[in-house]
């Protein structure tokens, strides 16, 4: 049952000529790249090619692949820098998923607040493309993605610390916002 290997096994597998075993690594991550491909360029035909993109360099790159580290924080750096370069060449912003955002007001809403809700959410996205293209991937990938402080600072090349500062500062901000606007 290779589908219960890990990440790495399944790398190492494929690397000693089991082919079987990059599919299996292709299809565990491939509705969750495809998903964090969409968050950044919102096109379903863009982000099909862009996945299909990634998985390319990951299959040239997979033997450059250093066995210590973690083979999703690989992955997702990979993706990461992919959007950005696709990003770049048609001169567009990502976009953060709000919905993934709306745990940092600790607001739930009932269906009666909808309007409001939906009121909140324009601010938070205003507010969200006023910060630095690094800040909006933490909190996209802390949020949306499900990613922990200590994987983002594996994708980034930076310290943890680092990253819970660009966090904590984004919350701050966020909410500073939120509370002059109101």
């Amino acid at each position: 049952m290779l589908e219960n290997n890990s990440d790495e096994q399944l790398i190492s597998n494929y690397l000693k000529g089991d082919k079987k075993s990059l599919e299996i690594l292709i299809l565990r991550y491939l509705k969750p790249i495809y998903s964090f491909v969409y968050q950044y360029v919102r096109n379903t035909t863009d982000a099909e090619d862009l996945t299909q993109e990634i998985f390319v360099k990951i299959w040239k790159n997979l033997k450059r692949f250093k066995k210590e580290k973690k083979f999703k924080p690989w992955l997702f750096a990979i993706a990461k820098n992919a959007c950005f370069d696709f990003l770049r060449k048609r001169k567009k912003n990502s976009v953060l998923n709000l919905e993934s955002i709306s745990q940092l007001i600790d607001y739930s809403p009932s269906p009666d607040e909808f309007l409001e809700n939906k009121f909140l959410k324009e601010k938070i996205e205003k507010i969200i493309k006023k910060l630095s293209e690094k800040t909006k991937e933490v909190l996209n990938l802390y949020y949306y993605q499900g990613f922990t402080f200590k994987e983002i600072a594996e994708i980034f090349n930076e310290s943890i610390n680092t990253i819970k500062s660009r966090h904590l500062r984004a919350i701050a901000i966020i909410k500073k916002l939120l509370e002059d606007i109101d």
